[in-house]
């Protein structure tokens, strides 16, 4: 800096023109802001905002001299006699100047014809244009000082923590006597205005995964809030000088230290942004965290995130309290909030009072949530503590009650299985809320269902039903933040505290299903056809029961509402009722609902194998959605794997035989196969169990096993019967089976999508060659089939699409296959 100043000495002796000195300090400025980053690393909150707002304080007070040395040359006068002064306002005059923050300056005046104030002044704004300086200023007299804060109420607040930097000390003191009578001017109605301003900000700027520092819940104008009306109230210099009774000591630690915080975020912010910035974006989060010194991980993110929303929720806390101290002789609670204040004398005792409150909604009074965290308490809840708070969840308005605990940071406290979520952040793109936020906005919106259909359902439950469901959902996503999938971490947190609570066994499983299904219906309804029946049935097999799917729906509702606005909107709505429509038309057919829910078990274990993971996604969507169940419901994770891999690599087709106890033939094709041929030719083996398979991309999976071994030197026999299979010119061997009428059963309204046809005849050689030579005639497409002889008896099941060429054409199918019709 000595430098500098001798380097301008020079240019005004040289009588150099005021660009060239401009410039100068541009370089300076410039050369200055990139060891900013330097400087943070081994600098404080506060202490870095000072030492910022002192080297513009030095850079101001060089100008101002240039500026006199231009006006007057050798005949400056003494620096008092000049009535001017420079004033710091706003952030800069609260020594807070963030790095790319606006400096707010006031050149404060009387207008003395002998000293050519106005083009002082002027030259002064000049130099500072073209130094770049990112300037917001003020030109005024003493004397309209008084009448232009009476103008806006942004320009009262920024005189009032006016901060003296250079010029006449007598024009400050005059600019003080100002400042005092505009302090004590109407302080009723400045306290009312900047009320009134900081819940517009708060409406504007709640506290989402991307808060704004500032201006929203928790930010710095909560803080500089009580320091202005602490400045009216009490003229103090800073929010730690105000009275005892207002600030007590142990409220003032926690808030400095989250306050100290939020000044290095803020700094690391506009640091990581190169710019004025305000809302810490999630793009930013990584630059900003690293600045701050986290572990350069997504742990290191969730974990400075957890601290932002922390220390932005202390400062909401304590100034909320302070200000009502502050304020409560000149201002009525709102006439449109109902609040609730002090009763009780310990933590049990006020949470017996919310309950009895909640059956409408309220608002904590700030001396409630004192009295509430000075309440005496356990040190843990004891049996006593868990009865009140169970009787939380059976009130209409419990978001009131839970609303307040969050409030008062004793959330943790009384719901210990949302211990590990308060604060959490979700980097998932689609939560906007902190998960404890996120939970308390889900349970308001189950008490303020704006869906009339969905209301009915909520009203149908009883009382018990109703409290259990609220309960799930404020733990719904209980469970995050762990390793384990949070479904059922949750599930398990909830089964926990709901014993501690008493509930009921049966609606304490009823909870645990919701919660480990608690994302499905949401992601059935927004990402699979509804119209397609496997989906459906796949659905509808968790929810086994009407009560059960209208609770599924209900919380549905309220978690998609609690992520965020529009996320719950007439397309969502639309899709979750034709979801929810379209499974209680299936709830009543147990068989293939039961059959469904056993598909979705394997598909679970299939989620869970190494192997599996290990696929491409591609591949493991394809295994998922083959469209037969006979696989996932008769072999293990690891052979449905086996299978699939093998399909993977397919072209045409490819088999597999063994020969240990008994011959079993298994073909993978993607060529249209003779099977009544290969069965033709196989008919003296007797065929004990068949299974064929839709996969994907057009492949079928057949096992055929039959009763016995074959000799080891007709294995290549077979394998060429095998192989002419798939030769169009070889014709299946004609042998016409006795099947009767009554050995047919067919059902067409098995399912929208699917025939079944059952065969219970006796075993002959050639019936099931028989069957599929015909079917494939007759271009019908077996998607499943489940052969089984016992006893010389054949049990066959048959699972058919409904293409148009089986339904329509029953009786003819069942003339062709029976003898009778044969033999005329």
């Amino acid at each position: 800096m000595n430098t500098l100043k001798r380097q301008i000495e020079a240019l005004l002796y040289e009588n150099a023109p005021d660009i060239e000195i401009a410039k100068l300090l541009k370089k300076e400025i410039k050369s200055y802001f990139k060891t900013l980053e330097e400087t943070f690393s081994h600098t404080g909150g506060k202490d870095f905002l000072v030492k910022h707002t002192k080297k513009i304080d030095t850079l101001l007070k060089l100008i101002y001299q240039v500026a006199l040395r231009s006006m007057f040359g050798d005949y400056l006068p003494m620096r008092n006699a000049i009535p001017v002064g420079l004033v710091a306002l706003g952030s800069y005059g609260r020594e807070q100047l963030c790095v790319y923050s606006d400096i707010d300056l006031m050149i404060v005046y009387r207008d003395i014809p002998g000293y050519n104030v106005k083009e002082l002044i002027e030259k002064i704004l000049y130099i500072l244009w073209d130094t770049g300086l990112k300037l917001g200023h003020r030109v005024h007299t003493v004397e309209e000082l008084y009448d232009v804060s009476k103008t806006d109420i942004t320009i009262k607040t920024a005189l009032i923590e006016s901060r003296f930097i250079e010029g006449s000390h007598f024009i400050w003191t005059h600019t003080q006597n100002a400042i005092e009578r505009i302090r004590h001017d109407n302080v009723e109605r400045f306290i009312s205005e900047k009320l009134e301003e900081q819940a517009q900000k708060h409406q504007k700027y709640p506290l989402t995964m991307e808060p704004n520092l500032k201006e929203g819940v928790g930010g710095f104008r909560d803080a500089n809030l009580v320091f202005w009306i602490g400045k009216v109230c009490y003229h103090i210099n800073s929010i730690k000088n105000l009275p005892e009774h207002i600030v007590e000591e142990k409220e003032y630690r926690p808030f400095r230290i989250a306050l100290e915080f939020l000044f290095r975020v803020r700094s690391a912010l506009h640091l990581a942004a190169h710019k004025k910035e305000d809302k810490l974006r999630l793009e930013m989060l990584p630059s900003v965290a690293k600045l701050l010194g986290y572990e350069e991980s997504q742990q290191g993110h969730m974990k400075f995130a957890k601290k932002v929303t922390e220390s932005l929720k202390i400062i909401r806390l304590y100034s909320t309290i302070w200000l009502e101290r502050l304020t409560y002789e000149y201002m009525d609670p709102p006439s449109k909030k109902r609040f609730i204040y002090p009763k009780g004398k310990d933590f049990n005792s006020m949470l017996k009072h919310m309950c009895k409150e909640a059956q409408t909604p309220f608002r904590a009074h700030p001396t409630f949530l004192r009295a509430l965290i000075d309440a005496p308490r356990p040190e843990r809840p004891d049996n006593t503590l868990y009865k009140t708070i169970g009787e939380i969840f059976y009130q209409p308005y419990a978001y009131s009650i839970l609303s307040t605990l969050s409030y008062a940071r004793l959330l943790k406290y009384t719901i210990p299985p949302i211990k590990k979520v308060v604060d959490l952040p979700q980097f998932d793109g689609y939560h906007q809320y902190a998960v404890d936020i996120h939970s308390l906005r889900c349970v308001y919106h189950l008490e303020h269902i704006d869906d009339k259909e969905i209301e009915v359902l909520y009203q149908a439950l009883s009382k018990d039903e109703k409290a259990m469901l609220k309960l799930v959902t404020f733990l719904h996503d209980a469970g995050k933040g762990r390793k384990r999938d949070h479904h059922y971490v949750g599930a398990s947190l909830f089964k926990i505290f709901a014993q501690k609570l008493n509930m009921q066994q049966q609606l304490i499983e009823i909870g645990e299903r919701l919660i480990q299904y608690h994302t499905l219906m949401s992601n059935v309804a927004q990402r699979e056809d509804l119209y397609s029946e496997k989906i459906i049935f796949g659905f509808a097999s968790h929810f086994p029961n009407k009560k059960l799917l209208d609770m599924i729906y209900i919380l549905t509702y309220a978690d998609m509402n609690g992520v965020g606005s529009d996320i719950y909107n007439s397309f969502s709505a639309k899709l979750l009722r034709t979801l929810y429509k379209h499974s209680l038309e299936v709830l009543g057919r147990t068989a293939m609902l039961d059959e469904a829910a056993k598909r979705a078990k394997k598909e679970q274990a299939l989620k869970r194998h190494p192997e599996f993971k290990s696929l491409k996604r591609s591949q493991q969507n394809k295994i998922l959605q083959m469209p037969s169940n006979l696989l996932f419901l008769r072999y293990r994770p690891e052979r449905i794997i086996e299978i699939a891999k093998k399909a993977f690599e397919t072209d045409h087709f490819t088999y597999h035989i063994s020969n240990r106890e008994y011959l079993t033939i298994e073909i993978i094709r993607a060529d249209s196969i003779n099977l009544s041929y290969l069965l033709g030719k196989l008919s003296t083996l007797e065929v004990v169990n068949m299974d064929i398979s839709k996969l994907f991309n057009e492949l079928k999976y057949f096992k055929i096993d039959f009763a016995t071994r074959v000799d080891d030197d007709e294995i290549v026999l077979i394998e060429q019967i095998i192989n002419d299979a798939f030769d169009p010119s070889k014709k299946s061997i004609e042998r016409i089976p006795l099947i009767k009428e009554e050995d047919i059963d067919i059902d067409c309204e098995h399912s929208k999508s699917y025939v079944i046809m059952h065969l219970r005849s006796k075993n002959q050689r050639g019936l099931l060659a028989y069957i599929i030579d015909l079917f494939d005639e007759m271009g019908i497409d077996i998607v499943t089939a489940k052969v089984h002889t016992l006893k010389n008896r054949v049990r066959d099941m048959f699972l058919i699409e409904k293409n148009g060429n089986f339904c329509h054409n029953t009786e003819q199918i069942i003339k062709k296959l029976t003898t009778d019709k044969k033999e005329a």
